[in-house]
């Protein structure tokens, strides 16, 4: 499994959210200058987002973008959802019941809905208030 550049770039849209909001809206090129990220593809990520209800947007001078919750109500696996689809490590698992017509003799099914769970449990159990605490941890190196 990889998880595209849309994907990333939304975390790392997210969390600079998260980190910048002092209670108004962010402009997406300030977002885009701090992430060094084009303003265009930011752009086609937080439509996908604003869609899903995690950010809210604002036209005009003031306009741009917060998040619609607070951090710790988002898991990385809901705003990796949104912009990569599943996480299913293999096409067979991308529905339940599995429709593969293998299924009942496949010897590896249970690796991989083995593996798709950890990433699930993993991805989860991550909110973007922890990937924020993360990124301001201090640094003590000398």
């Amino acid at each position: 499994m990889k998880i595209s550049t849309k994907g990333r770039y939304a975390l790392r849209l997210m969390i600079d959210l998260a980190q910048h909001d002092a209670g108004g809206y962010i402009p997406l090129r300030d977002i885009s200058r701090r992430q060094g990220i084009s303003a265009k593809y930011l752009e086609q990520i937080v439509v996908q987002l604003s869609r899903a209800g995690f950010v809210k947007s604002t036209r005009g001078v003031q306009g741009g973008y917060q998040l619609a919750k607070q951090p710790a109500e988002y898991t990385v696996g809901d705003i990796l959802r949104i912009t990569e689809g599943s996480l299913a490590p293999v096409a067979c698992l991308e529905c339940e019941p599995v429709e593969c017509v293998r299924a009942a003799e496949c010897a590896t099914l249970d690796f991989w809905r083995g593996l798709f769970e950890t990433v699930n449990q993993y991805v989860d159990a991550t909110t973007l208030e922890d990937l924020v605490k993360r990124s301001s941890a201090p640094d003590y190196s000398i």
